[in-house]
């Protein structure tokens, strides 16, 4: 009982946080990235990716940009590694942008894939953050993430969606109508899912930043670990 207490207020310091983010409109984008100094510790040596070594674009927000981290701290290099230590070889692209909502990950969505070298083998999609931050109602995110979805069903791209959860401050209202967005579009276009992306991380302040909203390097860490066998099951011919 006691560990389920801490683990709730560290939740509710997730809330807090963005009560008072929520004038800045944006997630991450309210401060210059910088370079964690855990880098030398992310940074092992690993194997160079072949040029036909499987596509994987990780399109998101901050939380998949690496928001105030070393280059290779941040979740697609994290996952790359994660992958390649289970001896599944492909390349992750970062194409997270600090601060998009789903409106803006729609418009780029199409020119992230028209100028992909090749044909990505999976896309990992994880927005809405901020649409939450912004208090943006929850049926436009929801027809922005089904538009992404209805887009890469369209080119026969596999999908991991990622999943965002309502911080409590937003209210049960406001929960009740976003929370669902992501299983129910998951199941509506058969496509892999991980229902909280921050699962297991936002409740423990030692692998947040300061902010409480973003994950440090050891927190993309587990985020990675905990992805890499959802990727290995999308991404055909994967052994």
């Amino acid at each position: 009982m006691e560990k389920r207490t801490a683990g709730w207020r560290s939740y509710a310091l997730y809330g807090c946080a963005i009560a008072l983010c929520q004038p800045l409109a944006a997630c991450g984008s309210a401060e210059t990235p910088a370079a964690s100094t855990n880098d030398k510790v992310a940074a092992k040596a690993a194997p160079a990716v072949p040029a036909d070594a499987p596509l994987v674009i990780a399109f998101g927000d901050s939380l998949y940009a690496g928001y105030q981290l070393g280059p290779k701290e941040g979740l697609s290099p994290q996952l790359q590694a994660a992958l390649a230590a289970d001896g599944v070889v492909a390349r992750v692209q970062n194409a997270g942008v600090s601060g998009d909502t789903t409106a803006a990950g729609r418009q780029r969505l199409t020119y992230v894939l028209d100028n992909a070298k090749v044909k990505p083998a999976l896309v990992l999609l994880g927005l809405g953050g901020n649409d939450m931050l912004r208090g943006i109602g929850p049926d436009q995110t929801r027809a922005n993430l089904d538009g992404m979805l209805a887009e890469l069903k369209k080119r026969e791209i596999p999908v991991l969606l990622t999943g965002m959860m309502a911080a409590p401050n937003m209210g049960s209202d406001y929960a009740k109508k976003f929370n669902p967005i992501y299983s129910e579009l998951a199941a509506k276009y058969d496509v892999s899912f991980y229902p909280f992306i921050l699962k297991n991380v936002v409740t423990d302040k030692a692998l947040m930043l300061g902010d409480n909203m973003h994950p440090n390097a050891k927190g993309v860490t587990m985020v990675a670990e905990a992805l890499a066998p959802l990727v290995e099951e999308a991404l055909p011919n994967a052994d």
